[in-house]
């Protein structure tokens, strides 16, 4: 059962405060008594209630102003009004302000608790409806922008995974936003300002491996020229994020189940275990069950590790999130590369939202970047978009296209007009322009968009002119 609704009655004239209390007692309200503005806004600062009756006629001040206060502060309070006879200017204006109701003294007992019982209605509704919105509503959580279902049931699963030190399991396609996940759940958490420290099991090569997560001593292996703390020793008190875990050695999954089950760590090269406190979170692309079944990962590990699972839904699953991302990353990157794109018009959010985006979320930061580094506008077109999103593979000629699909005769041999062939100096030539002129003539950004050295266009423009007089 939750705690009692608080009622404040604001009334300078005692008598009467204490009347309107007795009113009110058979109510399962708390109710407390202010016989000033200055009185009110002490008690009000010590508990926020859940109604207040307010006089406006007080020796400090108007009513009036404390309800302009509790507007302006956005306080989760609803207010009933008390005029004299013959001053409705003033509980129009009181309305005006944010008052529920008011109340033309002299009034009954029934006149009173009607009031407030409603007006404790409303703001119970209220209060569910804020709820409602925080738990269903959040278009952001902790570096995830998505408003839909399925995520909505991951940030309740993080909400509640967060407060204890039960490993997580998170799984899902590539490009879903494993470690931002695993970062939601350390933020969350009460280990919040302690390290989180993230590690790819399938970016370091198996020998170096155990080093990197539990450290190592000078002299322990060749190279090992200084003592080194690990990955969960550096986590100690936090974190520790081991992504791609299904492709760890199955040997070193022993040592970590080891570590999982002691808390202690013991670094390569070093006979004295240390006591580590902290919190994993792993993640894998694969199915880790199907992993288990196919021997290539433990299975008492696999039961210690599987303890919360999360699994994220591919951005294809996520109804109405494609375009939300999509203007977020529009927003950032078009500051980065201070472009002038605000927005996207109708047919590109059309071609946005029905493509599939196997890649998820990387692949549409990809596309997003990509096309603004490429082009300059108010907003990204249909034309802008990589020809992927299209249904156009990427360099596709479209008359060699053509004459792949129809039953014309081309004379295909090279130079002849109406050829479909090039030599291919001549498409090189045409995509590294084609690539300078859409990034305003800069030859260097023009290089790492097609991920060559400048040098190499320069090279290659030599080499061009040089045929082009021949």
């Amino acid at each position: 059962m939750g705690a009692k609704r608080h009622v404040l009655i604001v009334e300078d004239t005692l008598p009467m405060a204490v009347l309107y209390e007795e009113y009110l007692r058979d109510e399962a309200w708390d109710v407390a008594i202010a016989g000033s503005l200055a009185q009110a806004r002490t008690r009000m600062e010590a508990r926020v209630p859940d109604a207040v009756v307010i006089d406006v006629g007080l020796p400090d001040g108007s009513g009036i102003d404390l309800l302009k206060e509790i507007r302006a502060k956005g306080l989760p309070t609803e207010a009933v009004v008390v005029t004299v006879s013959g001053s409705m200017k003033l509980a129009v204006e009181a309305m005006r302000e944010g008052a529920y109701d008011f109340l033309v003294k002299p009034f009954d007992r029934d006149r009173l608790t009607v009031t407030l019982r409603n007006a404790l209605e409303r703001r119970k509704l209220a209060d569910a409806v804020v709820e409602m919105r925080e738990e269903f509503g959040r278009d952001r959580y902790y570096g995830f922008v998505g408003a839909s279902l399925p995520m909505q049931a991951v940030y309740r699963i993080i909400d509640s995974a967060a407060q204890s030190k039960a490993t997580v399991f998170v799984t899902g396609e590539s490009g879903t936003g494993k470690e931002v996940c695993a970062e939601a759940i350390h933020k969350r958490s009460p280990r919040a300002k302690a390290p989180f420290v993230a590690l790819n099991c399938a970016a370091i090569p198996k020998d170096l491996l155990e080093s990197e997560i539990f450290g190592h001593v000078k002299g322990a292996f060749t190279g090992a020229t200084a003592d080194r703390a690990g990955a969960a020793l550096q986590a100690h008190r936090g974190t520790l994020f081991l992504d791609e875990i299904c492709e760890m050695d199955l040997n070193l999954q022993g040592k970590l189940l080891r570590f999982l089950q002691t808390g202690l760590v013991q670094r390569v090269g070093d006979s004295k275990p240390q006591d580590v406190d902290v919190r994993i979170v792993c993640a894998t692309n694969r199915d880790p069950a199907a992993e288990v079944a196919a021997g290539r990962f433990r299975e008492d590990l696999y039961y210690r590790l599987h303890v919360i699972p999360i699994t994220l839904p591919p951005l294809r699953d996520r109804e109405g999130d494609v375009l939300l991302i999509a203007h977020e990353l529009l927003k950032r990157y078009a500051r980065e590369e201070r472009k002038r794109f605000t927005g996207f018009t109708a047919e590109a959010e059309s071609i946005l939202a029905s493509y599939a985006w196997p890649g998820n979320v990387r692949e549409l930061q990809n596309a997003v970047r990509s096309t603004i580094v490429l082009h300059d506008a108010e907003a990204i077109d249909a034309g802008m978009l990589p020809d992927k999103l299209r249904g156009r593979a990427p360099g596709a000629m479209p008359r060699l296209a053509a004459a792949a699909n129809t039953n014309a005769s081309y004379d295909v041999t090279p130079g002849a007009p109406g050829s479909p062939l090039r030599p291919m100096w001549r498409i090189e030539r045409d995509a590294i322009e084609a690539a300078i002129a859409a990034c305003g003539g800069n030859v260097r950004r023009a290089a790492a968009f097609l991920e060559i050295d400048a040098s190499t266009i320069y090279r290659k423009k030599q080499l061009w002119e040089g045929r082009e007089r021949a």
